[in-house]
């Protein structure tokens, strides 16, 4: 990943590959999440396969996105549920976990996954890092959830306004050096820059762009490409906005 060519193959190679699975690509993926930037927070999506706490719990990519795609429509209407926080739940979770998605998402306060979704305990494994920037840790959580606990998606959620990508933006153009470890995030979010436009639009492009490049790492990676082949996994890229809570597609 240290060059915009490197990039730019990979996500050409990722995006070939999803047209071939069995998950029929933007077909399957449009039942979930809203597909495109919403204008306002009343933008509906399709409506969820059940109620947490009143079915089973989603086990298939398309059952996880429609569920996520509920909670968020609750979040932004105020109107959550915060499910599973019973005593009985707090019990059962004491001798087995069974999320059904992979959130992988920014440390942006402003941005955590389980508010955004309106989901509770138990229901989602969030690994969240500065600009979802990957490591080695970072891939092994994130197969851990899918290999050893089988579950269906894993979202790569991006957000507006996001201070990684902008401190990245902000270096290449300056040309300095930020402090100590802020500048690795920055080498990693770099080859994303979308060097079409200028100076705040830059910036948001660029947020899109990076959930495209983590998404396209994810997806290369040969466990779980042998997953998404099969139609047992789906690895969705995804933005939050700030100004109407909706959280939609980015592909």
């Amino acid at each position: 990943m240290n060059s915009h060519a490197t990039a730019h193959r990979a996500v050409g190679t990722v995006r070939r590959t999803l047209l071939r699975t069995a998950l029929t690509g933007a077909a399957a993926l449009g039942a979930g999440l809203t597909a495109a930037r919403p204008a306002t927070a009343a933008t509906s999506a399709p409506a969820a396969t059940s109620a947490p706490g009143s079915g089973p719990r989603p086990s298939t990519p398309q059952e996880a996105l429609a569920e996520l795609a509920a909670g968020n429509r609750r979040w932004r209407a105020f109107r959550e549920r915060h499910p599973h926080e019973t005593p009985a739940i707090r019990r059962e979770l004491t001798t087995a976990q069974h999320p059904f998605a992979v959130v992988l998402g920014c440390i942006d306060s402003r941005v955590p996954p389980e508010l955004v979704f309106d989901q509770g305990l138990g229901d989602l494994m969030t690994v969240r890092t500065a600009g979802e920037v990957l490591d080695e840790a970072v891939l092994g959580s994130v197969a851990y959830g899918v290999l050893e606990l089988g579950i269906p998606l894993v979202v790569v959620l991006g957000h507006q306004s996001c201070g990684a990508v902008r401190a990245a933006v902000e270096a290449e153009q300056s040309g300095g050096h930020l402090p100590a470890h802020i500048q690795y995030l920055a080498d990693q979010i770099s080859p994303a820059i979308d060097h079409s436009t200028e100076g705040d639009a830059r910036i948001d492009a660029t947020v899109d762009a990076n959930v495209r490049l983590v998404r396209s790492r994810l997806a290369a990676e040969p466990d779980l490409a042998a997953k998404v082949g099969t139609g047992r996994l789906a690895i969705v890229g995804a933005r939050y906005e700030l100004t109407n809570q909706v959280v939609h597609r980015v592909v």
